[in-house]
Order: structure tokens, then sequence, then C-alpha cells
């Protein structure tokens, strides 16, 4: 079952225009996806996990220091079809970064990643499960979160409440969104303006109580700041 349903989904999308403000200073210097952890940016971690999914093409969006970026995965040859986005002269946030990239894209669904989270091989088996959750139950949309006791950085809020495989935003919020999604082309055909946070799709499907949950059960890394990045230095 996971072999036919991995056919479905081909594409990946990484998110790598941010500009990083809350990992300053080292972000004055590198866009955010290129700083290493571990001897390795976390855009690369990111990348090998899309690979080991056997994923067929990654599409990433840039910005700020978009040059460094491109230099960086022309030098790396990462024997995977990456295709760039370049938003200019603005950026277009994480709703409008993801629909421009997929717009034109001939496949319907997409499985999206935010690199601030340490992406590493103990998530394949959790994302191809959520991939069959999300055929089986016919989502349009469904969402990689964690507990908020599974993260190393404890002053991180809950984002949502998970109940039945649905997300809520019923108090209390435990759950935290980890930065990996699936979702359907079709949740952006209200979304006509150029710059969008995803959010505003989200609320939309929340509101439709449409929006599903998937729970990761793996610890939770997620380079939030100056701080948590140099913590995260020491416990790798």
């Amino acid at each position: 079952i996971r072999f036919i349903c991995m056919k479905k989904i081909e594409v990946a999308v990484i998110l790598g225009a941010g500009f990083g403000k809350r990992l300053s200073p080292i972000t004055k210097e590198i866009p955010k996806p290129l700083v290493e952890i571990g001897n390795e940016t976390i855009l690369e971690k990111t990348i090998k996990l899309v690979k080991k999914l056997n994923l067929k093409k990654v599409l990433i969006n840039t910005h700020y220091k978009r040059d460094q970026l491109k230099n960086f995965i022309e030098k790396k040859n990462f024997d995977i079809d990456i295709e760039l986005f370049e938003e200019v002269p603005e950026i277009l946030n994480t709703g409008g970064g993801i629909l421009n990239m997929i717009m034109e894209n001939k496949n319907e669904y997409f499985l999206t990643f935010n690199p601030d989270t340490l992406w590493n091989e103990n998530y394949i088996d959790e994302i191809l499960e959520m991939e069959n959750q999300f055929f089986n139950s016919n989502s349009k949309n469904i969402l990689l979160v964690v507990n908020k006791d599974k993260s190393f950085d404890q002053n991180l809020i809950g984002d949502f409440n998970l109940e039945a495989d649905k997300l809520n935003k019923t108090k209390p919020l435990n759950f935290i969104y980890t930065g990996c999604q699936i979702l359907e082309k079709k949740i952006f055909k209200k979304f006509n303006n150029k710059s969008f946070p995803m959010s505003e799709v989200w609320n939309d499907l929340l509101s439709r109580n449409e929006l599903m949950g998937f729970e990761s059960k793996v610890n939770f890394k997620h380079v939030t700041n100056y701080d948590i990045y140099n913590k995260l230095l020491k416990n790798n």
C-alpha cells in the first residue's frame, strides 16, 4: 500500500525564502537554510530526507541571499531534480510562496517542508503513514504535528489541538506544527493575492473542520532562534 501511495506524491516543496531574523547575527552573512548543525546545512538535511522518500522533484523558493542558495545547490549536485523559484522583488510569505511554486506544476499533491526543523530518516515511516492517512481519508491538507512535550525548545507554544485525526484551535493547544505537510493544490483556489501566510489557508479549512493532523513521535528539534541554535550545536 505504501508503495502505491508514494507514487501519488512526486514533488517536495521546501521553503527557503525567509530572512531568518531570529537567527541573527548568523543570517546577516548567510540565508537561514545554509545554517549548519553537525557539519551539515539544514537545507541538506531536508533534501536528504526527500531523496530517501523517493520523490522525483524538489521545488525551492528563494529571496534573501538567493545567490548563495543557488550556488550551494549547483555546487552540491544533489542528484535529484531541483527547481528554484526566485521571489523578486517581493517575498511572497509562506502561502503565496507555495502557491507560486506549484501553480504551473502538473501534479495535484505536494509534500512541503520548512527546513528549520532538523529533518532526518526517523521521519520516513511517519511521513509515509501520514500520506496513507491523507489519501485514505480523502483529505485536502494534513499537517505533521508533535506534542510540545517532545520539543527541544520548551519555549515553543502549541499551534493546535488534535482530536480524532482533526486539528482544531480548542484549548489547550498542545500540538506544534513540525513544518511538514501534505496538501492538494485545490486548497488554494480561493486565494488569489500574491502574498499571504499559509495560516490563512489552514484557518479556512479549520472553519469547516477539514484540517487533518498526524502525530509525530520523533523528538522535535527546531532552529527557532540564535539561543536555541547554540544549544542544538552542543546537543548534536
